[in-house]
Parts: structure tokens; sequence; C-alpha cells
């Protein structure tokens, strides 16, 4: 009997032995559970480090437990950490689930790492969770975002199944990369397939048809979201859809779009004060900008720059002030590279260099696009010596250079006095040093210096390395040409360009009439100028036929080119007169000399170097007395205008 109970009480005491380890499971279960819920909680409240001291302080861990630190970090910007505690996890040998693949693949994509999100997705494959919605919509928003939207398609196409969120990462991804005609076709199979769009679809495919100007296709997108009242019920669909009008370009549209949103909710002012201001409607933009200031809204960046450049455009000085003042306001002149590029470039081409230097040196750094809007500046304003002194400065003080830079420099070098092979060669080494040789405005620029200095096949040979020349390379090398004497070879030129399916515009035109008439071709010159107007229908200016009478009058075609000036629809100009008495003198042709002198008396009554030009004219022909009476007028005008602009001081 005792036995009996001795044996019960051992077997008894032997199954609660059994039992504490399933206990202590539990226990350490919820244990874990809690600390869980309180580094959640601490995380929302964005407490990171509190969460992070509980996370510290856990003898056990698990699977969620770490997802909540790898989110807590990436969400609190430290995505090397977030990534760091990845690898912790695996290194202790807690199974992943599907929101530690979505948490990480997300970490790697916005922060770049994409050799590691190349991992993960093969530790995904691996352990089989490609096949998880979650998972294959982070990996196929992940190779969106690192630009390889094949493999994200693939993935997407493998996906069992994929909801509207999945669908409205590849419309970003489309988005971002600027792939509007792909957005477009994947929206419309979406809809093939009866996916529901959202508002944040509509949002996406607005705006990538705004970023391309896909007018048409945005105004059937406009009609679609009224067709579902999202126009209306939602004011990010309604702001998108200002900003594609504004992009566009289409202000009735915008106006249209931004009236149905309550001034208080406008998210897109700038959008549209951008718009206004690039279309030069100074006015609008300042009434919107006035309202935005009304509602408390604060203007971006873009709206600032928008409304400098449109004072530059417009050669309103005081519309600039007057954004100045309220930059300085808000701080921006010291905050903003692309603000301040602005300011210095505005002033520089209202001719206020001055205004533009003491930017500069006021600025906290040098930037390179701050130094290229001084430097174009300072070209702007004539000051080719200080351009050279500004590039100089770049290239000791280390701050890079750019295709603008290049390219001023080589503008204010054809300009220069100073100019030789010799300079050029400098400037064009530090272009190949760079790695700026291939590029198309820095190769016109070369195209162009070159052949200032004489050095035409210099000037080919840049051209040649050209992979795609534009209509402004080949007008680049046809003016080269023309600028040497070789006419015949700018001709040449333009047949390459139609072979290459280039259309000449008038700037074209005229480097070729210019060749022409430096080369005496006028039976090419004439025939040009007749393709100009019939095949391309572009009207000529005073330019071409200042051009014309000049290669007629030195082909000893006075009376042609008498005729052509009186022909020309444009306003008559004293340069095509001058032009034809400059040749009637050479040619000593009576007739049509006497007939200019008159039409450029005429023209500018009161200029004494016409008077003196005539004077000339009439001594060389041997009529001295009317010589000598011109004279005597011309002389009689300048003490006139000596006294008109004479000053007196009135002591008091």
């Amino acid at each position: 009997m005792a036995s009996s109970v001795i044996n019960h009480r051992g077997l008894a005491s032997l199954a609660v032995e059994a039992s504490l380890p399933e206990r202590w499971e539990h226990r350490a279960r919820d244990y874990v559970y809690v600390k869980n819920r309180m580094i959640n909680d601490l995380m929302k409240s964005s407490c990171l480090d509190s969460a992070l001291q509980v996370f510290e302080e856990m003898p056990h861990r698990d699977c969620v437990t770490y997802n909540l630190v790898i989110s807590g970090y990436a969400h609190n910007g430290h995505p090397q950490k977030s990534f760091s505690m990845f690898k912790e996890m695996v290194d202790k040998g807690i199974r992943e689930n599907s929101s530690t693949f979505s948490s990480v693949v997300g970490v790697c994509g916005d922060a770049w790492f994409h050799l590691e999100g190349l991992q993960v997705h093969c530790r995904a494959v691996f352990l089989g969770f490609i096949s998880n919605m979650f998972v294959g919509s982070a990996l196929t928003d992940f190779y969106m975002q690192i630009g390889y939207p094949d493999i994200a398609l693939q993935l997407f196409d493998e996906m069992p199944e994929r909801d509207l969120g999945t669908w409205n990462l590849v419309l970003r991804g489309f988005c971002d990369m600027g792939y509007s005609q792909e957005l477009l076709h994947f929206f419309s199979e979406m809809r093939l397939v009866g996916i529901e769009a959202n508002a944040l679809t509509f949002c996406y495919v607005i705006r990538g048809c705004g970023e391309v100007q896909f007018l048409e296709q945005g105004k059937q997108l406009h009609c679609y979201v009224v067709k579902l009242s999202w126009a209306l019920s939602n004011l990010f669909v309604a702001n998108a859809l200002v900003d594609f009008y504004s992009s566009c370009g289409d202000l009735c549209g915008a106006n249209k779009a931004i009236d149905l949103i309550p001034a208080e909710e406008v998210i897109s002012w700038n959008s549209i004060i951008s718009a206004y201001a690039k279309k030069g409607l100074s006015a609008e933009a300042l009434e919107f900008f006035a309202k935005m200031q009304l509602w408390d809204k604060k203007p971006s960046i873009r709206s600032f720059v928008c409304l400098v450049n449109l004072s530059s455009d417009s050669q309103n000085l005081q519309l600039g002030q007057l954004i100045h003042c309220f930059v300085l306001k808000l701080g921006l002149d010291r905050a903003s590279v692309h603000v301040q590029s602005a300011l210095i470039d505005m002033y520089g081409k209202h001719s206020e260099i001055e205004r533009s230097v003491t930017m500069f040196e006021d600025i906290p750094e040098r930037t390179l696009e701050c130094c290229n809007s001084l430097m174009t500046s300072l070209l702007h304003c004539g000051l080719i010596e200080d351009v050279f002194e500004m590039f100089g400065l770049m290239v000791d003080e280390g701050i890079g250079l750019d295709n603008v830079s290049f390219s001023t420099t080589l503008k204010a070098l054809s300009l220069s006095a100073l100019a030789s092979p010799s300079s050029c060669g400098l400037v064009h080494s530090s272009v190949v040093k760079s790695g700026f040789e291939f590029n198309t405005v820095v190769a016109c620029s070369l195209v162009d210096a070159y052949s200032r200095v004489g050095l035409v096949d210099l000037s080919r040979r840049v051209f040649n390395q050209i992979v795609e020349p534009n209509l402004i390379c080949f007008t680049s090398m046809i003016g080269g040409y023309a600028r040497n004497g070789m006419g015949r070879e700018g001709l040449e030129m333009l047949d390459l360009m139609y072979q290459s399916g280039i259309m000449p515009d008038d700037v074209t035109f005229l480097s070729v009439l210019t060749g022409c008439s430096h080369s005496g071709l006028v039976k090419e010159g004439l025939l040009m100028f007749q393709l100009m107007k019939t095949r391309h229908g572009i009207s000529p200016d005073r330019r071409h036929y200042s051009c014309m009478v000049d290669l007629l009058g030195k082909a000893g075609l006075l009376e042609e080119a008498e005729k052509l000036i009186k022909q020309a629809p444009v306003k008559v100009n004293p340069v095509m007169w001058t032009s034809l008495l400059r040749s009637c003198r050479v040619s000593r042709n009576i007739e049509v000399g006497r007939r200019a002198v008159d039409a450029l008396m005429e023209i500018k009554p009161d200029d004494p170097t016409v008077y003196l030009q005539a004077a000339g004219f009439y001594h060389e022909i041997g009529d001295f007395v009317s010589s000598a009476k011109i004279r005597k007028i011309s002389a009689l005008m300048d003490i006139k205008r000596e006294f008109g602009y004479s000053s007196i001081e009135i002591s008091t």
C-alpha cells in the first residue's frame, strides 16, 4: 500500500516536471508578445530610442520583434541600421516572414542598396516567399525604383494574385521613370482585366501625361475622373489636374480645374504660377502669387525661380526686385542654390552686373550653378576678360565645369580679340579631359570658336565626331564655312543636312546666303533665297534681304539689288541702302548711287553719319559742290547735337 502511494506520488511529480518547459515556453511567448506591443506603441509615437532600449533588454526575441525594429529604423531615416538588423536576424537563425521581406526590400529600394536588394530577392526565392503577394509587390516596386522595368514586369506577371496596390506600384514606377506611353498602356490593361482604379491611380496617370504633355490623353482622363466623381470628391486628383494643365501650358484648363478646389485646399498654386510665368503673363502670375499669400500658402522654390526668369525674359527689372524682396524675407537667398542662381542671372540679363557680382560674393558656398549664372551674366554684359577669369577661378577652386561652363567660355573666346588657335586648343583640351567632347552644345561651341580663328579643318573634325548632329550643329558648321569665304562647302553641308533628314531654319539660310555672298555665288544665292520661301515656307527678314543686297551689289547687279530692296515686305532698313551705296561707290554707278543717297537721307534725316556717306559718294564721282554742301550740313548737325547735350551749373 505504502509502495503504491509512493509510486503514485513519484509519477505525479514526474508529470509536473515534464510540464515545466511547456509552461516556461508559454510564459516566454507571452513576455515577447508584451514587449513587442511596447516596441510597436513606442515606434508609433516616434520614440525610437525608447523602443530600442526595450529591444536591447529583451532576452528573447522573435521575427515580429525584428520586423518592428527594421521598420522603425527605415521610417526614421536609418536604412543602413535597418539592413544590419536584418542581417543580425538571419545570423541568429530567426526565420523571416513575408513582412520581413517586404520591409527589407523597401529599404533596399529607397536607400539604393541595389546589390543587397538582389541578395534579399535570392533569399526570398530560396525560402519560398516569391509567390507571396506582399513580397512580390515589394520586389516589383524595388526593380521599378532601380530602373529595371522588364524584371519588374516579369515578376508582376508571375504573381499568382495581384491587388490594386500592386498595379499602382507599377504605374508609379512608369510615372517616375517618365515612361508615359508605357504608363497609359499599363493603365488600359488594368481596366481590361477589371481592376477598378482609385484616386492614387489617377494621380499617377494624370501626372505622367503632364510630364510629356499628352494633352489629349489627359483630357480623356479628366472626363473619366469627372464621370467617376473623383475630380470633385478627391483633393489630390483635383490638384493633379491643375498640375497637368499647367505642365501642358493649357491655362484655360488649369483655371477651370483650380476653380473647382476651395482656395484654402489648393496644393497646386505653385504649378499654375509657374505656368503663367512660362507663358510670360506676369500680371496673372503675380495675381495667383498674391492669392497664395492670402491663404498662407508658402511659395515653392520652383515658383520663385519661374517668376525671376519671367523678370529676365520680359525685361521687367521691377518684378525681379519685388521677387528678390520675397526671397530675402523667406531666407531663400542663402538656402536655395536654384534661387541664388536665378537672381544672379536675372540681374545680369538686366545689365545690372554689379548686383550679380554682389549676390555671387554673398552666397555661402560657390556652386557650379551660381558660377555658370555669373559667367553668362558677364558675357551678356560684354565683360569678356572676366569670363575667362571666372573660368580660371572654377578650375582653381575645384568647383567643376559642365557644358554651360565650356560653351560660355568658348562663346567669349569667339568674341575676344585675344582668340587664337592656341587658346582654343587649351579650352578644347580641358573639354576632352572633363569628358564633354561628345556633348552637342560644347561641340557646336568648339566648331564656332575654331572657325572664328580660321581653323575650319579643326571645326569640321569636331563636327564629324558628333554622334547625332542636330540643326544647331549643322548651322554652326555652315556659319563657319561662310565666315571663312567657303560658300560652296557650306552648300555641300546643307545637302548633307537634307540627307540627314534635318530641315534648315531661318538662321541656317542666313549662314548659307552669307557664304554665297562672301564667295560670289550669285546663282546659288538666288536659288537658296527662292527655296527658302517656296520649299520651306520661311519668310525672309531684313537680315536675309541685306545679305542678298550685298551679294548682288558685289556682283555689280546694282539695279537688281535696288529692285529687291523696294520689293522687300520688311520695314526699309538703312543697312540695305548703305550696302547698296557702298557697292555703287566700288562700281562707280552714279544713278543708283544717287537714289541710294536720297533714300538714306529720307530714312535718317538727322543722322550725321548718313550725310558723311553721301558727301563721300559725291566726292568720289566728282560732284565736289554737292559734297561740300552736304559736309556743311553735317557739320551744322554736329554743332546742334553738341549744344543739345551741353549742361550748365547754377550757383545759388
